[in-house]
């Protein structure tokens, strides 16, 4: 039987629009030449620099160094250690040892350098819960840096640089919540930048979403993993034969169509056990299994430990809220 979703026309799109930031944390950065500043490595983050004022380098392990000038935009995906500095060989201060002023619980401001040339950034740190932006993370380059000025859209984007460094420097009420949303759509245009332009980024997964028939597929599946897909009603998705709809899936995703609905309940398990607002046989129940025994089993196959383990690892939403 076809499952019946609506029509999706930009599959890549979608994707991006499972790119819901959580763990979110701003720094508003003021340099003076010489300065060297190390941020170490903090895992499972994606790390954006926006430079304001002045010019840096950029220095991450394994890439080219890369000069920033006012209005670019760099991604660090994977939260590798990284160095921002005003020029290469100077001496490093780490960013967890020198004084920082904490405007917020999300917010705070560092001064460092000398009394040369002057530079400024709006520096963020995302995390990313949605198992479609994990996928997403993973397949990203080491670092991605947009030159704003050569940009199609640098006018909207100077223009969001003007605002973001504008409410930095006020601070004024409601500024951070402005300023967390202007980074927010900073970090998607990077990474809708580099699927666009970069040549590796039409390989494996995201190649597979460029495709008219399995990326329609993908988005099917990301939007309702609980249905009761099967090769049949997944190939009729795809307006193919069986025989040609699991080849060609198999192909572009490197596993079998059935193993990637399998994965993908599974990180959206996750996803809503950390929540901790459903109990492990409503998530069951929703992801298409007829008894959370043979749900436990799945999970724990693929992710390696219970459902209640994972559901019990993380505080209830009560608690979250009154942290």
């Amino acid at each position: 039987m076809k499952i019946e979703l609506p029509i999706v026309e930009d599959p890549v799109g979608e994707a991006l629009h499972f790119l819901r930031m959580s763990g979110t944390f701003y720094c508003r950065s003021e340099f003076k030449a010489p300065w060297a500043l190390a941020i170490p490595e903090i895992k499972d983050s994606l790390m954006l620099h926006v430079v304001t004022a002045g010019k840096s380098l950029l220095e991450v392990e394994g890439t080219p160094s890369r000069t920033l000038q006012p209005g670019d935009l760099a991604l660090v995906p994977h939260g590798k250690g990284h160095i921002v500095t005003s020029a290469h060989g100077l001496t490093v201060s780490n960013l967890f040892e020198i004084q920082r002023e904490q405007l917020s619980e999300r917010y705070e401001t560092l001064r460092l350098g000398g009394d040369g040339e002057r530079a400024a950034m709006i520096c963020g740190l995302f995390k990313f819960d949605d198992p479609a932006a994990q996928q997403l993370v993973t397949l990203l380059p080491k670092v991605i840096v947009v030159d704003a000025w050569s940009s199609p859209q640098s006018e909207w984007i100077q223009s969001t640089l003007r605002m973001i460094s504008a409410e930095a420097r006020a601070m004024s009420a409601g500024g951070e919540t402005v300023i967390t949303r202007l980074a927010d759509i900073l970090v998607i245009h990077a990474i809708r930048f580099w699927i666009t332009h970069d040549s590796t980024a039409q390989t494996g997964w995201l190649r597979a979403l460029h495709d008219p028939q399995i990326g329609r597929v993908i988005s099917r599946i990301h939007r309702n993993p609980g249905a009761h897909w099967s090769i049949e009603s997944l190939a009729d998705e795809a307006s193919m034969s069986r025989s040609a709809f699991a080849a060609r899936f198999t192909e572009l995703l490197g596993e079998p169509a059935m193993k990637y609905v399998t994965r993908w309940r599974m990180y959206s398990a996750q996803i809503r056990l950390k929540k901790g607002d459903e109990t492990v046989a409503e998530v069951a129940l929703s992801l298409g299994y007829e008894s959370e025994a043979a749900f436990n089993r799945a999970f724990k196959r693929h992710i390696g430990v219970s459902p209640g383990t994972m559901k019990r690892s993380w505080p209830e939403p009560s608690s979250k809220a009154t942290g």
